[in-house]
């Protein structure tokens, strides 16, 4: 069925989002003024408030004068907000139930619906084409993704009759809530393996969880070390760092020791800042980029190529072993990391990533669990900058991260006890995200079948559609403000002027949000 235009069942009718109902925009009062702030109690709601299908409250409030005196305007009870400016367009509408008044801020957009309509079922429908919403309202070079309104209120959405809605709003509501509660079990589990895995990797990295005690220290590895450093690396500056800062340091068995991530390797060095392509003959070399770089691994799922014959290949190719960093990106995924693996072919790197090279003896994997870790982690957060929303990390602040460096012995000992219980953890875990794809598969078609028709049966003696929106289009034509006729005197010895009546604007209309709860077919 092509979706605006298709066949429909008896009695439903296509209309525009605009026609549903009232739609509402929303800005943010000065923070200059104080008193617009201070000691509100009018909700202000933005996108940041929108992490659930029916909101319970909002994190800010704007005080009764800022509605007077800002741009604000109050939204009745019972709307469905949606974001219509947020990086989070780039791939899903954020759509929520408001059983509150409000005020919004300049990203969001609301709709109260018209008598006959239910809102749930405009929240519904807004989920149900967020696909079309992205794909047709999206404004093309903005910086920021944002939806164009006017686009938003042409998208035609298929309505039932009145007691129809209701009948499909209840049969969705209890059907995807059952599907929200397994959704919801089956992610505990992959959280709870996440946690018991950093954990794990938290009690490896203190010594707290080691495979025997031993009697070896890691002194001579590490004297070694220094001479291999010292013959590569000379005197550049990482290479000279041996002893991390004390603060935020933890105690570490005997034996081990504590040295700064620069002090372990032989070559620090950014990678190629070249324009890559997909691949366009056979002899090409990947490019591992930031995107490459997930869960501690590198995924060559994804890559971008450069020609055999570039300049850049020979100072950027990787070696097995080497660690890649990653020094640009999200603040959450700043200074993650990966070991390269030669089983993987050549491959070069990005400009965006940092490669370390280590001395022999040092145990790339175990490094890269270091760095990985909670320990790491927040290292990184300590240290980064940001700019125009991005988290930035250089190589000098990642050569100084403290490593704690047990005998080798002891690291082999200790990475083989973790990847024994990442084995453990990882079958539950990917049945328990397969299992999510299935119910996230499962909730498209129950919408699906929903504004097909095909949900609950109807019933004949249900009023059409089409008699809704005509009394809709009355009502609202019938609380337009009279127009008054306007005379405009004629000027001495000149022709009369005549003077255009620029009709009003229409009332500003606001992008629709998806609230609504999910269900599980029995199978």
């Amino acid at each position: 069925m092509s979706e605006g235009t298709g066949k429909l069942p008896k009695g439903w009718v296509w209309a525009r989002l605009g026609d549903l109902g009232e739609w509402f925009g929303g800005g943010t009062p000065s923070k200059k003024e104080p008193d617009y702030w201070e000691g509100g109690d009018v909700p202000w709601l933005s996108p940041k408030d929108m992490k659930s299908e029916r909101l319970a409250d909002v994190q800010d409030r704007i005080t009764e004068r800022a509605v007077k005196e800002s741009s604000v305007r109050m939204v009745p009870r019972n709307s469905v907000a949606i974001v219509t400016r947020s990086g989070v367009l780039e791939h899903s509408v954020p759509v929520a139930s408001v059983p509150f008044a409000t005020t919004l801020n300049q990203d969001m957009k609301a709709v109260v619906a018209y008598s006959g309509v239910l809102p749930e079922w405009i929240a519904w429908a807004l989920r149900r084409y967020e696909r079309k919403i992205l794909g047709e309202c999206r404004k093309a070079g903005t910086t920021v993704a944002s939806l164009s309104t006017a686009a938003l209120m042409d998208i035609r959405v298929p309505v039932p009759p009145f007691n129809e809605q209701q009948r499909i709003v209840e049969a969705l509501e209890e059907q995807l809530s059952r599907l929200d509660a397994a959704s919801a079990m089956l992610n505990r589990v992959r959280s709870q393996g996440s946690a018991l895995q950093k954990q794990m990797v938290s009690a490896v990295i203190s010594g707290r969880r080691r495979a025997a005690d031993s009697e070896d220290d890691a002194d001579d590895f590490l004297s070694q070390v220094d001479k291999q450093v010292a013959r590569v690396a000379g005197k550049k500056r990482w290479a000279q760092v041996r002893k991390p800062e004390a603060s935020g340091l933890y105690e570490i068995p005997a034996g081990w020791r504590w040295r700064t991530l620069g002090s372990l390797c032989l070559d620090i060095q950014y990678g190629t800042s070249a324009k890559t392509s997909p691949k366009l003959n056979v002899d090409d070399v990947p490019v591992i980029r930031m995107g490459n770089i997930q869960g501690g691994k590198l995924d060559l799922g994804d890559l971008k190529f450069l020609p055999a014959s570039h300049s850049d290949i020979e100072k950027s190719i990787l070696q097995d072993g080497d660690l890649l960093f990653n020094r640009t990106n999200s603040a959450e995924l700043v200074g993650k990391s990966a070991v390269f693996r030669s089983e993987m072919g050549n491959a070069v790197y990005a400009s965006y990533l940092i490669r370390c090279r280590f001395a022999e003896g040092v145990d790339p994997d175990w490094v890269n669990m270091v760095v990985n870790s909670n320990f790491g982690r927040r290292y990184i957060a300590s240290v980064v900058t940001q700019q125009v929303g991005q988290a930035n990390v250089n190589s000098a602040k990642m050569a100084l991260m403290p490593i704690p460096v047990p005998p080798p012995a002891e690291q082999r000992e200790a990475l083989k006890v973790l990847r024994d219980w990442e084995s453990a953890l990882t079958r539950p875990q990917l049945v328990a995200g397969a299992a999510v794809k299935r119910a996230e598969g499962l909730r498209s078609a129950i919408l699906r079948r929903a504004f097909d028709g095909d949900l609950v049966p109807q019933d004949p003696a249900d009023e059409p559609a089409t008699n809704l929106l005509a009394r809709i289009a009355t009502e609202r034509e019938a609380a337009k403000p009279a127009r008054r006729a306007t005379k405009r005197a004629a000027r001495p010895r000149k022709a009369t002027v005549a003077v255009a009546v620029t009709k009003a604007a229409p009332a500003p209309t606001l992008a629709p949000a998806t609230s609504v709860q999910q269900e599980l077919f029995d199978q």
